[in-house]
């Protein structure tokens, strides 16, 4: 296991200290790393979703909104 070193606000080390005294630590501190990675990907995975659409877009031909309703229509029939 690696040893990380981090510095925080005085008043934030003293709160967390005060809320979690009775819980591991290092645990929390894992969990909280675990989830903002995930996070992060997550913004990375949706951020590449958002340039493959909007490639997409400028590739294709305006539609119209009557184009547009009216493959709506087709497609329900």
């Amino acid at each position: 296991m690696a040893t990380v070193n981090f510095s925080v606000p005085e008043d934030v080390r003293q709160e967390f200290n005060q809320l979690f005294s009775q819980e591991n630590k290092s645990a929390i501190l894992t969990k909280l790393m675990q989830q903002a990675i995930a996070e992060k990907k997550r913004q990375h995975r949706r951020q590449l979703a958002v340039d493959k659409i909007l490639d997409l877009r400028a590739s294709q031909a305006p539609v119209s909104a009557q184009e547009i309703e009216q493959a709506r229509i087709e497609l329900r029939s």
